[in-house]
């Protein structure tokens, strides 16, 4: 099933989500329902309240497909490391057609939980560094914008200000 996808300006995003306690079927074919929605909407990364599910859940492939390998999964997720420093453009499945420079850590490595429960560490450089970053920001309440001048946030906001009153966004 592919879910829409949240927009910024849903209170959801702005929230941190709840700590997933239980490992069953349900919450495999909701991975495969994000993985599904993530891959329809042309990102490399996806969190559950960007589909408007509070809970601590996110995919990853930035293989975008042609790796099976790459595709991972990461629930609980908390930042373990950060080492070095990266600045790219950065986008939002919540925030389309907006590009910013962000500047995130070049390696990071996260503890987090698989779709069994299972504990595991995953380390990341460079996109994976900041995919990891980027969608662990979305389960605490973050979005890419608090990584970005007060300046380029406000640009951003009146720009959406701009497309909500026009309806398109």
């Amino acid at each position: 099933m592919i879910y829409p996808i949240v927009k910024y300006g849903n209170p959801i995003l702005d929230k941190p989500s709840e700590i997933v306690t239980i490992f069953d079927e349900e919450l495999k074919q909701l991975v495969e329902d994000m993985f599904e929605s993530m891959y329809a909407a042309h990102g490399v990364g996806l969190a559950a309240p960007q589909i408007g599910i509070p809970r601590r859940i996110a995919v990853i492939d930035c293989s975008f497909k042609e790796d099976p390998a790459a595709k991972m999964v990461i629930i609980n997720p908390e930042i373990i490391k950060k080492h070095g420093k990266q600045t790219h453009s950065e986008g939002c499945l919540s925030l389309p057609d907006f590009r910013e420079n962000v500047s995130r850590a070049m390696k990071c490595s996260v503890r987090a939980q698989d779709v069994t429960g299972k504990w595991f560490e995953a380390e990341g450089e460079e996109l994976l560094a900041r995919a990891l970053q980027h969608e662990t920001d979305h389960l605490n309440g973050k979005l890419f914008m608090s990584h970005v001048s007060a300046l380029k946030r406000d640009l951003i906001k009146r720009k959406i200000r701009k497309l909500v009153k026009a309806g398109e966004w």
